[in-house]
């Protein structure tokens, strides 16, 4: 069985990825999962300075997903580059590092930094935190998007991936301006913004009052995202995200026009999702007698089309 899949410059031995702000800086989930056997890791959001992120409580469980306000609390690239790079050049599988500026000279800075690490494979650009401000949510305006994209391009020699804000009119139009600035793929999508309330103390339940919707909930929303960008532009990659916890997720997004996954929230409850989801995989595409996972890749046809 061929799983390995292209999206654009970067190459992956499979398509199952795990997502940014889900799976830690790796070195945690060491014990759950077995990393080389990934397409590829994606550690947690690094900014240009330490961040504390938002206040307590920052995540609260709903009836189908989660939501969360953590706020990208890391400790900043500097601390990215000198502790966590060198055990992450050990996992055995690529490495996409997911960074996020305050503003755009913050993005290209970080890299260009990172452009000249050895051991990462791309970039992921979080322009879609539903939980900050300034520059990190300025994946709402197509000018911007497409302005960063090209300027991170210009900077850094590693495949770019823009992870994409589904908080828009038009997620279209926001994946076709990354597109025209360079990016290898886009990455569809980040949270939706939500809230849970506790009525009897007349508050929202969240510290920061509002957070990132994520998990079973969004799946539908995301796989119609997913499928509304791959046909706009189909040599745009597109890597899906949402509420993908077992190989039928995938498969779902895969045909849909998704070229790789990332599993995400279904880490938190089911740490090793994304190994037992690769081990599903191949027999599922081999039952139907698919030797080869590009062959399902955008195969999804409407309804509405002839047979």
């Amino acid at each position: 069985m061929n799983l390995r899949v292209e999206l654009g410059r970067l190459t992956l031995r499979n398509p199952v990825l795990v997502a940014s702000g889900t799976f830690g800086y790796v070195r945690e989930m060491a014990a759950f999962v077995r990393l080389a056997r990934l397409g590829g890791v994606i550690p947690k959001t690094v900014t240009y300075r330490p961040r504390a992120g938002n206040p307590t409580p920052r995540t609260v469980e709903t009836a189908s997903g989660l939501l969360n306000a953590i706020g990208l609390d890391n400790d900043g690239i500097d601390h990215f580059r000198s502790h966590h790079l060198p055990y992450l050049r050990t996992v055995g599988t690529a490495v996409i590092a997911n960074i996020a500026g305050e503003d755009e000279d913050q993005f290209v800075a970080m890299a260009e930094s990172l452009g000249g690490e050895p051991g990462l494979a791309a970039i992921e650009l979080n322009v879609s935190c539903p939980n900050v401000s300034h520059g990190l949510d300025l994946g709402v305006d197509v000018r911007a998007v497409e302005r960063v994209v090209r300027r991170v391009r210009g900077a850094c020699p590693l495949p770019v991936i823009a992870k994409l804000t589904p908080n828009v009119t038009d997620i279209v139009a926001i994946a076709g301006a990354a597109g025209e600035g360079g990016a290898d793929a886009v990455s569809l999508v980040n949270t939706f913004r939500g809230m849970a309330v506790n009525w009897k103390a007349r508050r929202p339940i969240l510290a920061n009052d509002v957070g990132g919707l994520s998990g079973p909930a969004i799946k539908p929303l995301a796989l119609r995202m997913v499928w509304d960008v791959a046909r706009a532009f189909p040599a745009l990659a597109v890597i899906g995200i949402g509420g993908i916890a077992n190989a039928n997720d995938a498969l779902e997004f895969l045909v849909a026009g998704a070229r790789a996954v990332q599993v995400g929230t279904a880490t938190f409850y089911d740490p090793a999702a994304a190994d037992r989801l690769l081990d599903d995989l191949p027999r599922l595409l081999g039952e139907t007698g698919v030797d080869d996972v590009n062959q399902v890749i955008g195969t999804l046809r409407s309804n509405r089309e002839p047979a």
